[in-house]
């Protein structure tokens, strides 16, 4: 008798044990109304920014106890015809260097998470690698960001420097050659995921 009360004590022990040790699988989508995502960039006569109008993405996480343990998968696609720069005449050079026409999206594709490192509950540094396809080429590219827990939303914020002509896209100018825009670009994104 007694011993079987002692294992009945052991079993639910190891089971609250596993209990408080559940690992829950999330999956989140790109709240549009709190993310930005702007591209910046230079020329012979000045600096310039894009803003992304249009995007959308999904994220997979696991998470224990209200902290991000790993990420499955994420997606993330910006409509290239929505970077807008406030003047049409830019844009218009834009979406001919980035061949709009035949493709219509910027595509990020998580491959791999490398490495979490939760500073707090609710801040991770996360490195990465996954796949950027601009203009229709698509390239490896390794990403570091922040991911920040907050009830229901997760919200990964970064930059990453790019060259155009690593995806073969040459850089626009404009004024019959007379301003030319540098190929390296800067990606700054903070985009929020909600359940």
């Amino acid at each position: 008798m007694k011993t079987s009360k002692q294992i009945s004590l052991v079993l639910g022990s190891l089971i609250m044990f596993f209990s408080a040790q559940t690992v829950l699988s999330q999956k989140y989508n790109v709240n549009k109304n709190a993310s930005s995502m702007k591209i910046e960039g230079t020329s012979n006569i000045h600096d310039w920014e894009m803003v992304a109008e249009d995007f959308k993405g999904n994220l997979n996480v696991e998470v224990n106890d209200g902290q991000l343990v790993a990420i499955t998968a994420l997606d993330f696609t910006v409509v290239a015809e929505s970077l807008k720069s406030g003047k049409g005449g830019m844009d218009k050079n834009t979406y001919k260097a980035l061949k709009t026409d035949n493709n219509k999206n910027i595509i990020y594709q998580l491959n791999k998470v490398k490495e979490i490192d939760c500073t707090s509950k609710t801040r991770c540094i996360v490195s990465t690698s996954g796949y950027l396809t601009i203009a229709g080429t698509k390239k490896p590219v390794d990403i570091v960001f922040n991911a920040y827990i907050n009830g229901g939303t997760i919200t990964l914020s970064g930059n990453q420097d790019i060259s155009m002509t690593s995806f073969n896209v040459e850089p626009p100018s404009a004024m019959f050659g007379t301003i030319t825009t540098g190929e390296d670009l800067n990606i700054r994104f903070q985009i929020t995921f909600s359940k």
